[in-house]
């Protein structure tokens, strides 16, 4: 966010590329496991040091024994 745009503006923006990507991409999907926000959070975090194939492997071990923020 720039300095000078105001957060309707960010929102509008924000709006605008998410449907030009919808438009361009229309069948994309997410091939990370997930159940919840804090789920597909740490598996992007750890998609980025190992493939997403290896990541859904590892998280379902690694949610049960963390299941919540607190737990960790």
């Amino acid at each position: 966010m720039s300095p000078r745009e105001s957060k309707t503006a960010l929102k509008a923006r924000a709006i605008a590329i998410d449907t030009k990507l919808s438009q361009m991409f229309p069948d994309a999907k997410c091939e990370l496991d997930y159940e919840n926000p804090l789920q597909l959070l740490v598996a992007t975090v750890l998609s980025a040091q190992c493939t997403d194939k290896r990541v859904n492997m590892v998280t379902p071990v690694l949610f049960e024994k963390y299941p919540t923020v607190t737990d960790l």
